[in-house]
């Protein structure tokens, strides 16, 4: 059975298809899908492969962002009278692995022929009158005056 190890908000973790786990908040909405980073895939006969050699793509769904379970951190030192109470739960997010598989090639997009293109600018270029109007100087600013300084309590 084929299996992955991927990368997701800085941590790793081994997943294969089918599978469900609970990682820090990803910025993908709810059924949102996602490609996350692969880094070794194993589990064929020839062995795992990473880096360079790598053409698989992993698939994951968002299911669902939750609250993880609340942590209560205390602190205590004794005959001083210190006590603090703090705590957080974590923002998480559920994701299924949908599926482990071969890169899917993007197309590039289509490029236009480059003839046809200076063809078609050409009569835009001349149907644009010509302007020789000189533009206005700008008006020049006037430098702040600066304001006086005070002199309180003092005689002159």
């Amino acid at each position: 059975m084929t299996y992955a190890i991927i990368a997701v908000g800085g941590k790793q973790y081994r997943v294969r298809e089918g599978e469900w786990l609970l990682v820090d908040r990803v910025p993908e909405k709810e059924g949102a899908t996602f490609s996350p980073q692969v880094l070794l895939v194993g589990g064929d006969k020839d062995g795992p492969t990473f880096g360079s050699d790598l053409k698989v793509e992993v698939t994951a769904t968002v299911t669902e962002h939750l609250l993880g379970k609340k942590i209560v951190v205390g602190k205590h030192r004794q005959r001083v009278g210190y006590r603090r109470r703090n705590g957080h739960r974590s923002r998480l997010s559920k994701i299924e692995i949908q599926s482990i598989g071969a890169k899917t090639a993007r197309r590039a997009p289509a490029k236009k022929d480059e003839t046809a293109e200076t063809a078609e600018e050409k009569p835009k270029a001349a149907a644009k009158p010509k302007t020789t109007a000189a533009k206005k100087p700008a008006a020049a600013k006037k430098p702040a005056a600066k304001p006086k300084a005070k002199t309180e309590g003092k005689a002159e």
